[in-house]
């Protein structure tokens, strides 16, 4: 079948050209400048491919396991270099379903995977995570929907969009509840190591044998612009689909990409930049939370984790039509409408960008158009 658009992607498609003069959500930390990285770079750095490893320089492979904490548990012939998460995510979820296999997902999440699924013809059950929970994923459910026929079971840890963290004990869950059916645990850890409650939780891959653990340089470092990541899994035969598709489309990685991700990586430099990353979404996080309180009309589940979270907007606001009410003049202000996400009545609020995003001038902007607009509460 073919892979349609999800609405997420279709609201960047269509204000992309808006030239807003404030943006509330970023979703990454501030981003480095090529310069930072010249004084690392070799002037006669060939731009051919890396001729060393289809799956990717072995130097930046081995600093991907050590930033997951995978060191003696996986090697560097369970990681996969990839353009990005969403590379990663594609290979193993188009290399392992097939029509009438059971996927479960969980909403809110990132939709890659349902837009995938129903692409393939997979029969796929969704998991509500509610906002009364604190977004909290209710594994019970989870337990109650796997059958002899689930063949992944996808989510992200920490949540993309709720911030919300599964613990150690809760991943090993859902280990427990996928291996009897011999199903894929798949979980996506774009925004692993920015935890604001609660300690970094353990990759899948050094859990499960079938265990496929999805990441990137692009959320917690700000890199999105190299689109590299890394798909991570004990299964060889696993790996080696991911490399036969990936020759098929992408084939194989851009050097430049990998070149300066491996320097990103290297453990002083990732060090020095996750705790920069960090000390500047705290400060972000603790001013979007003093805001939040001041907003009569707003609320939100303070993200455990990452760097989004979503706020519920109060009753008879549509959130496309606020985010498209904010984008014009006079606010200028580019925010993600919660029906990206399944979710009509909430806005996505960002901390990233770091200390250069003047976060105080699109908040004050957001709360002036909920103070103009002509709604009746129920």
């Amino acid at each position: 079948m073919k892979v349609k658009i999800h609405t997420l992607f279709q609201y960047l498609l269509e204000t992309t050209n808006s030239a807003p003069e404030a943006i509330v959500g970023f979703s990454l930390s501030g981003s480095p400048k090529l310069g930072d990285y010249l004084p690392d770079l070799d002037p006669e750095q060939s731009l051919d491919w890396n001729n060393r490893d289809f799956r990717g320089l072995p130097e930046l492979r081995e600093h991907v396991l050590a930033q997951a904490g995978l060191f003696g548990t996986c090697t560097t012939a369970d990681v996969l270099i990839t353009a990005g998460a969403a590379e990663a995510n594609y290979l193993a979820i188009m290399q392992t379903l097939e029509p009438g296999d059971e996927i479960i997902l969980e909403t809110p999440g990132w939709p890659q995977a349902d837009v995938l699924a129903k692409a393939i013809g997979a029969k796929i059950t969704r998991i509500q995570r509610h906002e009364a929970d604190n977004w909290h994923l209710p594994i019970d459910q989870i337990a109650n929907a796997v059958t002899s026929q689930t063949k992944m079971i996808f989510l992200t840890n920490p949540n993309n969009p709720t911030g919300d963290l599964l613990s150690s004990d809760e991943i090993g869950q859902l280990v427990r509840i996928a291996d009897p059916v011999g199903a894929w645990l798949l979980i996506d850890e774009v925004y692993a190591g920015l935890e604001w409650d609660g300690p970094r939780a353990p990759s899948v891959a050094g859990m499960y044998q079938r265990g496929i653990t999805t990441g990137s340089v692009s959320k917690a470092l700000g890199l999105q612009g190299l689109r590299t990541g890394w798909l991570i899994c004990p299964d060889p035969q696993l790996l080696m689909d991911a490399i036969i598709l990936r020759e098929n489309s992408s084939e194989i990685m851009n050097i430049m990409g990998e070149v300066i991700a491996e320097i990103a990586l290297r453990p002083d430099r990732y060090r020095a930049a996750m705790d920069k990353a960090r000390g500047e979404g705290r400060s972000n996080l603790a001013q979007m939370n003093a805001w939040v309180d001041a907003q009569n009309q707003l609320s939100w589940v303070s993200p455990r984790a990452g760097l989004i979270g979503l706020a519920r907007l109060p009753d008879g606001i549509d959130s496309d039509e606020f985010a498209r009410t904010l984008l014009a003049d006079p606010y200028r202000t580019f925010l993600l409408p919660g029906s990206a996400y399944d979710q009509p009545n909430h806005i996505r609020l960002g901390v990233g960008g770091g200390a250069s995003v003047n976060l105080k001038d699109g908040l004050d902007r957001v709360a002036k158009a909920l103070q103009n607009w002509d709604y009746q509460p129920c």
